[in-house]
């Protein structure tokens, strides 16, 4: 073969080369796999920044709810702020809504066992709405983990048949006509690759990280229900006392 063929070769191998050479179903494929790819890497990007910041949000809050300040002035300040609420503090704030609210009832003399159970529902509801915000998206990298090798594949397959039935039209079996079309084939099988491994690493990380979160909020959550059922238990006993 003349050198200035085995150039043109080389350089139909590059990535570009391969990727304007092959057929549409192929480029399909390695369009789809690409998009998939930059789409988790902006999920993977979203998810670690939202967690840090729900993370230290978290902290922050504790460290200022436990600091013996009233209850009620934190909760008309951070109710007071037109930006969204950490979920932390949206569990802390819909559970003070409710206790407000119902407090007049309590008063007059109500069990307050509904009360705390209204209380529960409500920090649960809050925190459910929270967690489902926070992972929104996720499904996308399960997904792209799950099924990026397999439409890689798709397109190694294809490209191989088209490498057999270029050897078969030309009736030549040299390098230069095969190497073309496998090559490709291959490539569809590496992005595959690509698109796969950080959807299934990130997503095996970032549910483990907020699964541990969850954790976080359900333990205020306990530990702030306690603290209203016990205002409960005295504010009740209070009305009972002067009832007697």
């Amino acid at each position: 073969m003349p050198a200035g063929s085995l150039t043109a070769a080389a350089t139909d191998l590059s990535m570009f080369g391969l990727f304007l050479q092959a057929d549409f179903v192929v480029k399909t494929v390695i369009i789809a796999l690409a998009s998939a790819s930059v789409w988790s890497w902006a999920i993977i990007f979203e998810k670690v920044m939202m967690l840090r910041s729900a993370t230290e949000d978290a902290r922050k809050f504790e460290s200022q709810f436990w600091s013996g300040g009233s209850l009620d002035e934190m909760f008309d300040k951070l109710e007071a702020k037109p930006f969204r609420l950490d979920p932390m503090s949206s569990v802390f704030v819909a559970a003070m809504r409710e206790w407000r609210r119902s407090s007049g009832a309590l008063a007059g003399n109500v069990h307050g066992t509904s009360l705390s159970q209204r209380i529960d529902r409500v920090m649960q509801i809050t925190m459910e709405r929270e967690m489902e915000r926070m992972e929104k998206r996720m499904t996308f990298l399960a997904s792209t983990g799950s099924v990026s090798p397999f439409v890689g594949l798709f397109g190694t397959v294809w490209g191989i048949m088209n490498s057999f039935h270029n050897i078969g039209a030309s009736s030549n079996t040299s390098l230069a006509v095969v190497a073309p079309g496998i090559a490709e084939a291959l490539f569809a099988t590496a992005l595959g690759l690509v698109a796969a491994i950080p959807a299934v690493l990130a997503y095996n990380k970032l549910s483990s990280d907020m699964n541990r979160y969850a954790k976080t909020l359900e333990n205020f959550a306990g530990e702030f229900s306690t603290i209203l059922s016990r205002q409960i238990d005295d504010t009740t006993s209070r009305n009972e006392k002067r009832s007697a």
